[in-house]
């Protein structure tokens, strides 16, 4: 069975590591609630700086800060806009405003793919 998956990476500072948990927690229930099969966050321990390109690189990592990439999983991509739609009207998640994110969300990026190979 082929998914859709979600992808983001953002910078988060290590001071607000806690912070940023709490709110990916909330978020990882409520896209749950509405049908997402998977909500992965996961914090970099092994990612250099590359020569052309990198994790690091690509959201502009400044000192004290520590990659975080994402995804959620959906069986279709049909499937993600349904739940996604859910999730955006989500009191939880509209409280959410970016006056009140412990990232700078500018330096984010994201993306949705179509599986190609699952073992």
């Amino acid at each position: 069975m082929s998914r859709y998956v979600d992808s983001f990476v953002v910078p988060v500072p290590k001071d607000k590591l806690d912070a940023y948990r709490k709110i990916a927690n909330t978020a990882g229930q409520v896209w749950m609630e509405y049908g997402a099969l998977e909500y992965v966050e996961a914090v970099a321990d092994d990612v250099q700086p590359g020569k052309r390109t990198s994790f690091p690189q690509a959201v502009q990592l400044q000192e004290g800060e520590v990659v975080v990439f994402s995804w959620i999983s959906y069986r279709s991509r049909e499937h993600r806009d349904e739940v996604n739609a859910k999730v955006m009207d989500d009191p939880r998640i509209k409280s959410m405003g970016s006056d009140t994110m412990p990232f700078d969300g500018k330096r984010m990026f994201w993306g949705g793919f179509s599986e190609i190979v699952r073992y």
